[in-house]
């Protein structure tokens, strides 16, 4: 896996990007860390661009979230349980628990779990399922899915940039910067409520003062 990859990326550059994004995003088990750190050691040997390989990747991500939400919008849980258990759902290694973890997800958090989810192995590219399955309108689907994908890509790109031959340790030390861009996202999540809810307290008390 980890030589094709390599190789396909070398050959066509961008196109093999998106496409190798686009299909992590649709089957799990292929490592988004892998392409996207190679991705950015490339950046230092060949015509590839840091942004180049940014936009290319976050294309691939839009394009595999959408066919899983399209799909989403034809599923049900009972439906979802079968296709899971059948031969085609063995061959491809998807687990129900799986598809169970990304609706606890986005039940518990809602918009906020399509864009959180893409900082979290398997659930990025599964929480797509449930946004499809509730009718999430797509347009709010993708603004969310893009914004966490364009995240993830561009930290480990640049970091596979930086890390130049030592590339691979960024795999290595992938758990790390997830926990690090969770914990920064969910810090900013705060400080916005927190200035959204002082904001509007402050227009009603003054509202009341000038009645």
């Amino acid at each position: 896996m980890e030589h094709f990859i390599e190789t396909a990326i070398n050959q066509f550059g961008y196109l093999a990007i998106t496409l190798l994004i686009a299909i992590e995003n649709i089957f799990p088990p292929i490592p988004s860390e892998l392409i996207l750190s190679f991705a950015g050691f490339l950046t230092t040997t060949s015509n590839l661009t840091i942004l180049g390989a940014i936009l290319a990747a976050t294309l691939g991500a839009g394009i595999g979230a959408a066919v899983l939400y399209w799909a989403g919008t034809f599923l049900d849980m009972p439906t979802l349980a079968k296709l899971v258990n059948s031969r085609v759902g063995r061959l491809l290694h998807l687990r129900l628990k799986d598809f169970e973890r990304a609706e606890y997800h986005f039940k518990k958090h809602g918009r906020l779990a399509v864009f959180l989810g893409r900082f979290i192995p398997v659930v990025r590219s599964l929480i797509s399922v449930p946004a499809g399955m509730t009718k999430m309108p797509f347009g709010t689907f993708m603004i969310y899915s893009l914004a966490g994908a364009g995240i993830w890509n561009t930290v480990l790109i640049i970091f596979g940039h930086y890390a130049g031959k030592a590339w691979k340790q960024v795999m290595v030390a992938a758990d790390d910067f997830k926990v690090v861009i969770l914990v920064v996202l969910a810090a900013v999540v705060v400080i916005g409520l927190g200035w959204h809810y002082l904001k509007k307290h402050k227009i009603k008390q003054v509202k009341s003062n000038e009645i």
